[in-house]
This record gives C-alpha cells, structure tokens and sequence, in this order.
C-alpha cells in the first residue's frame, strides 16, 4: 500500500504563497546550501508525485527550462520524475512522465493508495493539499518554515472545513533558521 505525503514551504504565519502566487520569499541563499541539499535528497527519493493545475504549470514552465540553469541537480530529478496532475480544465499534459486525471480526486488517490507502486508527494497544491486532507488521505505532512511573515498570501489550508489534528514527529533547523517540520494525523 502506498502512503500520501506532502511537502511544501510556508511563511512563518502559514501562507505557501504570497499576494497573486508571489513565491520570491521563499529564496535560496549561498547559506541555505543545508535547504539544498535537503531539497535534492527528496527529488532523489523516487515518488510518484502529485500536482494540482497551477502548481504543475508554474513547475513545468520552469524546471525543463530555466531550472536547468538554475539548478541542473535538482530539475533532472523533477523532469525524470513520474508525475501526476489533477485536473478538469486541463487538455493535456506535456511535461515527461506526466499523466493527467481528470477524474474525481478522491476516488484517484484512494484507488493509487491500495496499489502497490512508489510512495506519492504533493508538492505545492494547496487546494489539493486541503481537500485530500479533509478525506483523511494524507500519510504525512511536511513543512520546510522560511523565517518571514508575509502580509498576504494563501494559507497553506485555505478554506479547511474541519480541524486537522496533527502530531509532530520530526524537526530539523538549519543555519539559515529554516525549519522543516515533519507531521502525522494524530
């Protein structure tokens, strides 16, 4: 049975993107090498990973192209990754190993659950993020913290109906004072 993570980066007052998608907060120093590093070793983790319409199209407008450049470790993991995006608007899906389900969410994921196969992530996707949460879906939730406040943005659980009882069991700090919180459903 496979198991359902997320992983995202937040503000410190929990917004995963600031005013109209804004995501230059969350920014890679030359002292982040610790975020790096992380961030290359989850890439290398080899999951099958789960993206809502806007978050795949901002990843795959980037990482074939000027990820590359940027940085050529971590976009070969995301370009060679196999990838799911959910969908309804969507015609296709064009970035390599991309599958595009237009189905009902729900019933997708429950179904990818009872299957044997890799683990999946969610990155980004708050809107997915929420809804798979309210269905009790989610194995795991994982944080990486910035140390910034934004005066806007969208929460990370925007229009949650429900509390989310969660438990913490890991943490890491880096140098730069970024956090990663590591959660699971009480």
């Amino acid at each position: 049975m496979r198991k359902l993570a997320v992983f995202n980066f937040v503000s410190l007052n929990g917004f995963f993107a600031g005013a109209n998608g804004d995501l230059s907060w969350h920014k890679n120093q030359p002292e982040d090498k610790e975020k790096d590093d992380f961030g290359q070793a989850g890439v290398a983790s080899d999951c099958l990973t789960i993206f809502g319409r806007k978050t795949y199209q901002m990843m795959a407008g980037f990482w074939p192209t000027i990820g590359m450049q940027v940085d050529p470790v971590m976009a070969e993991g995301m370009n060679k990754a196999e990838k799911i995006v959910f969908s309804k608007t969507l015609d296709k899906a064009e970035w390599n190993n991309t599958w595009l389900i237009k189905d009902d969410m729900i019933a997708a994921i429950k179904n990818l659950k009872q299957q044997h196969g890799k683990d999946m992530i969610i990155l980004g996707s708050g809107t997915i993020v929420t809804q798979l949460a309210e269905a009790g879906l989610i194995d795991e939730f994982q944080f990486m913290i910035d140390p910034v406040a934004l005066s806007q943005g969208t929460p990370i659980f925007s229009g949650i109906k429900q509390n989310l009882e969660l438990r913490l069991v890991d943490h890491k700090v880096f140098k730069s004072g970024v956090l990663v919180l590591t959660y699971k459903p009480a």
